[in-house]
C-alpha cells in the first residue's frame, strides 16, 4: 500500500477536486443541448444533495456538521448559489468564453484575500508562479472573438466575487466542523432551494423551463450534478481543511485543463497548438506551487487551530 504524506493527499483531493470541476462542465456542455441553464441547476442539485444525503445517512445519520454548520451552511446560498444565479444572469450579455476568461482571476482574488483576511504568508515564488498559471489558463480559454456588454461583465465578476468570497469564510470555518460531508449536504441544501426560488420566479414572469427530452439528457444532467456538485465541493473543502486558501485555489487552473480533456474524449472538441501549449504550462507551474509548498513544514496543531478560530 502507499501511504501520502498529509500534504500530498492533501493536494491529491484538491487535483481530483478540479478533475471532477472539469468533467462536470463537459457533461453539463451535454446536457445544455436539451436542457435551458436555469432548470438545470436545480436538477444537478437535486442529484447532488440525494447522494449526499445518502452517504451521511450511511455515516451516521442525520446530524449537525459541527459548531460551525449555521454559518457554513448558509455559504450554499452564496456559493453555488448566488455565484451561478450571477453567471447565468452574465451569459445573457456576453459569451462563454468571456465568462471563462473573467473566471480565471479567481484564484488571483483568492490569493490577495487570503493575505488581507487571513494572513497567509505568499511567498514571491508563490506569486510568479501563481503568475505563469494564470497566463497558462488564459492562453487555454483565450478566444479573439468574444464579446460582451458591461453589464455581463459585471455580473460576471460578481459571481467570481462570491465563489472567492466562499473560499476565505469556508477556510475560516471549515476546521470547526465535524463533518466535511455534511457541511457540503447543508451548502447544497440551501443552493437547491435558493435555485428553485429563482425558477419560480422566472416562471412567474412568463418563463417556460426546458427539460432533458431524452434518458441520455437526463443521465448527462444527473451526472454533472453528482461530479460538479458533490464530489468536486466535497474534496474542495476536505482539501481546503488542511491547505491554504491561496494553494487550494490553485488548483482552479487545472479546471479548464480537465475540461479540455474531457470535451476532447466526450464531445469530440478540437483544440489547438496554442492551447495544448498553455495546458503545459498550467501543469508545470501547479506541480511547481505544489512541490514549493510541500517544501514547508507540516502545520502545528496549534497553528491549525489559530488559523480555524479555535
Amino acid at each position: 500500500m502507499v501511504h501520502l504524506s498529509g500534504q500530498r493527499r492533501t493536494a491529491l483531493v484538491l487535483v481530483l477536486a478540479a478533475a471532477c470541476w472539469g468533467l462536470g462542465t463537459a457533461l453539463s456542455k451535454y446536457a445544455l443541448d436539451e436542457v435551458q441553464p436555469l432548470p438545470l441547476l436545480p436538477i444537478q442539485l437535486a442529484a447532488s444533495v440525494t447522494v449526499l444525503a445518502l452517504l451521511v445517512q450511511r455515516k451516521g445519520g442525520p446530524g449537525p456538521a459541527g459548531p460551525s454548520s449555521p454559518i457554513l451552511g448558509r455559504l450554499g446560498l452564496l456559493n453555488p448559489g448566488l455565484a451561478y444565479a450571477f453567471t447565468l444572469l452574465g451569459l445573457a450579455s456576453i459569451s462563454a468564453s468571456l465568462v471563462v476568461l473573467i473566471g480565471a482571476i479567481e484564484p488571483v482574488l483568492i490569493l490577495i484575500l487570503a493575505t488581507a483576511f487571513l494572513r497567509e504568508r505568499v511567498t514571491p515564488t508563490t506569486v510568479v508562479l501563481s503568475a505563469c498559471a494564470l497566463a497558462g489558463t488564459l492562453v487555454v480559454v483565450y478566444d479573439p472573438t468574444s464579446s460582451g456588454q458591461t453589464i455581463g461583465i459585471v455580473l460576471a465578476i460578481a459571481g467570481v466575487a462570491c465563489c472567492a468570497v466562499y473560499t476565505i469564510i469556508a477556510r475560516r470555518w471549515i476546521g470547526g466542523a465535524a463533518s466535511t460531508l455534511r457541511v457540503v449536504a447543508f451548502q447544497q441544501g440551501y443552493a437547491l432551494v435558493l435555485a428553485m426560488v429563482l425558477c419560480g420566479l422566472v416562471a412567474l414572469v412568463g418563463g417556460r423551463a426546458v427539460l432533458p427530452s431524452s434518458p441520455l439528457g437526463w443521465a448527462s444532467a444527473i451526472a454533472s450534478g453528482v461530479l460538479y456538485y458533490a464530489a468536486a465541493y466535497w474534496l474542495y473543502l476536505t482539501g481546503l481543511r488542511a491547505a491554504p486558501a491561496f494553494v487550494a485555489a490553485a488548483s482552479f487552473y487545472l479546471i479548464p485543463v480537465f475540461g479540455l480533456a474531457a470535451s476532447f474524449v466526450l464531445l469530440g472538441e478540437r483544440f489547438d497548438e496554442r492551447q495544448w501549449l498553455g495546458v503545459a504550462v498550467v501543469i508545470v507551474a501547479v506541480i511547481a506551487l505544489a512541490r514549493a509548498q510541500a517544501s514547508e513544514p507540516e502545520p502545528t496543531a496549534a497553528s491549525v487551530a489559530r488559523m480555524s478560530g479555535r
